[in-house]
């Protein structure tokens, strides 16, 4: 028999009967001279021996080649769904695949308002909170990352005031004094209040009135970042998650107003915010209220003041101010969600209503929450 047809047949054969095979073909071999003779169409011994070898070898475990083959099939198939699932994320974000999984490293993480952590390194460097500038000592510059992140000199905070309050002095305009202490507070709020404590007489009108009346008219110009909450007609309905939207939460005292008649100069809607800030900076430099207690919070409920509605820079809605139903609706809700987030006991000064709004206001919530008007109450 010819060991090529042979090996044909064995391909579906079963192990005894290649063993036969083998057997005849080994006659066969011996009959025909030994080694160096073949047969037509035949192979030597060799080869013979090398493929039975292996056939044995696949036919002695055929269900263990069977099992991995299939779990093997069962990786690649669950390996190509993850893939295509990726492929399509990506395509929703913008059809970029996200190789190195940078979009996906806080994918899980769920972000809350009421989540904290600690601030080392450059980012304590950039929270007005906690940030000290060049007074922080060679310890803590070690302590907390800032090696190198700060000039090696290390300043007082006496020594910044004075530097700080000789170059406010340079400025002639009352308005640039008042930015640059803005800046102040949103990099180095310590430094700010020390700052105010200290020279309370020369300053008290710059961070508040009269200064802050023209704050509040270009506050759309000279505004870097946010300083308080600003609650408007567009939040109807979802008030308190607003409020929790604000990173600090023991809240005791809140200045809230609606804009409509900021000092003597009437209605400049959303930009009144500058009145609410400045009232809290006194409350923290002459009443000792920690700053991260007080809360700042603009109602927008709209302006008619022509000017700002035609204002590129006017921040707020760009519509004519709300009255009636609509407007007690939000200051309901509102009312209603502080008391909720913050309990009852926490302060709430109505700041520069118009007379229409603040009577009805104060009447309103005097029994229910812990309200007051200094503008129209002795």
């Amino acid at each position: 028999m010819c060991l090529r047809c042979s090996g044909c047949c064995i391909r579906g054969s079963k192990l005894r009967l290649f063993v036969l095979f083998v057997f005849r073909l080994t006659l066969q071999w011996k009959r025909g001279g030994g080694a160096g003779s073949r047969g037509d169409g035949c192979t030597s011994c060799l080869e013979v021996r090398r493929r039975a070898a292996a056939v044995t070898v696949r036919a002695a475990q055929p269900k263990r080649v069977e099992a991995v083959a299939m779990e093997s099939a069962a990786e690649t198939a669950e390996a190509e769904k993850e893939v295509a699932a990726e492929k399509e994320v990506a395509a929703a974000g913008g059809g970029v695949e996200d190789k190195y999984g940078e979009d996906r490293a806080t994918e899980e993480l769920p972000v809350t308002p009421w989540a904290f952590s600690v601030a080392s390194g450059y980012t304590l460097l950039r929270d007005p909170h906690h940030n000290k500038g060049l007074a922080f000592t060679e310890r803590e510059r070690d302590a907390h990352y800032l090696r190198g992140l700060l000039p090696p000199g290390v300043v007082s905070q006496d020594l910044q005031v004075k530097k700080i309050m000789h170059n406010l002095r340079q400025y002639k305009v009352p308005l640039q004094r008042y930015v640059a202490m803005m800046d102040l507070q949103e990099r180095n709020e310590r430094l700010f209040y020390k700052l105010l404590i200290d020279n309370v007489e020369e300053l008290l009108p710059v961070v508040y009135t009269p200064t802050v009346g023209e704050a509040c008219q270009k506050y759309g110009s000279i505004f870097r970042r946010p300083q308080g909450l600003y609650v408007s007609l567009r939040d109807k309905g979802k008030v308190i998650d607003v409020l929790r939207n604000w990173p600090e939460r023991n809240i005791q005292v809140i200045v809230v107003t609606d804009g409509e008649r900021i000092l003597g100069l009437g209605d400049l809607g959303c930009q009144g915010m500058g009145i609410p800030v400045g009232k809290l900076s006194l409350y923290t430099a002459l009443g000792g209220v920690r700053p991260s207690a007080c809360l700042p919070i603009t109602i927008d409920v709209g302006t008619n003041n022509e000017q700002l509605l035609n204002d590129e820079f006017y921040i707020g809605l760009r519509q004519r101010r709300a009255t009636g139903e609509e407007y007690h609706e939000l200051m309901e809700e509102f009312m209603d969600a502080v008391k909720q987030i913050y309990g009852e006991k926490v302060l709430i000064q109505f700041e520069d209503f118009a007379n229409h709004n603040a009577f009805d206001l104060l009447a309103k919530y005097s029994k229910s929450h812990l309200v007051f008007n200094d503008d129209i109450q002795v």
